[in-house]
């Protein structure tokens, strides 16, 4: 058993079934994400584990103990807000110890913690401003100081980067992984963004519509996803009609509008099945045989030191895929292109 476990939760508002036999246990010291889209349940998820809300059926436990109907105050379990919620009339030292003196501990000890604190989050030239004079991610550093003072067991972030432009999300991720690594302290991190799971979290859990879909590392779920939803949410990916035409040994040959392919053998399937083939954009290479597509270029889109390829196959099938600028020169709007898939690149879902 983790530090943190969720068992079978449910919930629901009125005839709306929110939560459905949510299941999943986090490791001490790692990072924990819960992925979902808008509406999937997380933010009632979070609400569960805090104790603002209690579930319909089943239990949260913290390093064993049934916390299920504990007050939030006294689950020693820490919580950073979306929107960062600082006292605009505190400074930021006096932000990060406030809950310290509400818990009355000696004033030496509270000056102890938070320095070391400061420290660890970098704040100390800030100790003095005002959070309105703050930039956004040094708000986002105050809320987290204020959090990992208290010492939890675990620590709930609620979407914490959604506020920050793009270059300081990134920034910010590194922050968040350096801080986790220095204070060793375990934490759940709930958002929509797949970019934040896939290079903060230790593992991810998928959610949609109050269910969990799959729960692994970021390599497992974006290799191996279980079903189209997982492989949509986790990156970009193309998935053509197809139909077993045959299945030998640790082969498949699938027949497709776009032409027959050779796939490695991932999931259990036989002869006459119809099957979504699917591969992600960047798993394809220029010329060659095996497994070839031909398509025409619909588009291009420029991002630096890769290419968006838009294309469309002979049968109008509509793909995407990631091209680098040796291969680009080669390409123009309307040019006609093949492209091979490796049998190993393919994922296989059974409709």
């Amino acid at each position: 058993m983790g530090i943190l476990t969720v068992k079978s939760v449910s919930k629901s508002f009125g005839s709306a079934e929110v939560l459905k036999d949510v299941d999943f246990s986090v490791e001490e010291d790692e990072i924990f994400f819960v992925l979902g889209p808008s509406g999937c349940g997380k933010t009632t998820l979070l609400r569960i584990i805090t104790g603002f809300l209690s579930p319909d059926r089943g239990k949260v436990l913290l390093s064993g103990r049934d916390i299920t109907y504990m007050p939030p105050a006294k689950r020693n379990i820490g919580m950073v807000f979306q929107n960062y919620a600082l006292w605009p009339h505190m400074n930021v030292r006096q932000n990060v110890g406030y809950g310290l003196e509400v818990k009355k501990l000696p004033s030496d000890l509270i000056k102890s913690k938070v320095e070391k604190v400061l420290e660890i989050t970098k704040l100390g030239p800030s100790v003095d401003k005002f959070p309105p004079h703050l930039s956004g991610g040094q708000q986002q550093r105050v809320a987290l100081a204020r959090a990992i003072v208290a010492e939890p067991k675990v620590l709930l972030l609620d979407e914490p980067l959604s506020n920050l432009d793009a270059k300081l999300r990134e920034e910010m991720r590194s922050e968040i992984r350096r801080i986790q690594r220095e204070t060793r302290i375990t934490m759940v991190y709930v958002t929509h963004d797949q970019k934040e799971a896939m290079s903060l979290g230790s593992r991810i859990t998928v959610l949609d519509e109050g269910r969990i879909i799959q729960t692994g590392t970021p390599y497992e779920l974006y290799t191996e996803p279980r079903n189209n939803f997982v492989a949509s949410f986790l990156g970009d990916i193309n998935i053509i009609d197809g139909r077993v035409a045959s299945s030998a040994g640790e082969t498949l040959d699938i027949l497709t509008g776009e032409g027959r392919f050779s796939v490695a053998k991932s999931k259990e399937v036989a002869a006459g099945d119809r099957v979504k083939l699917a591969f992600r954009p960047e798993n394809i290479t220029f010329g060659g045989r095996m497994n070839q597509v031909r398509c025409r270029v619909s588009d291009i889109e420029y991002y630096g030191e890769t290419f968006k390829v838009r294309v469309v196959g002979e049968t109008g099938w509509q793909g995407e895929l990631k091209a680098f600028s040796g291969d680009i020169q080669k390409m123009e709007k309307g040019s006609v292109i093949s492209f091979c898939v490796k049998p190993e690149n393919f994922i296989i879902f059974a409709e």
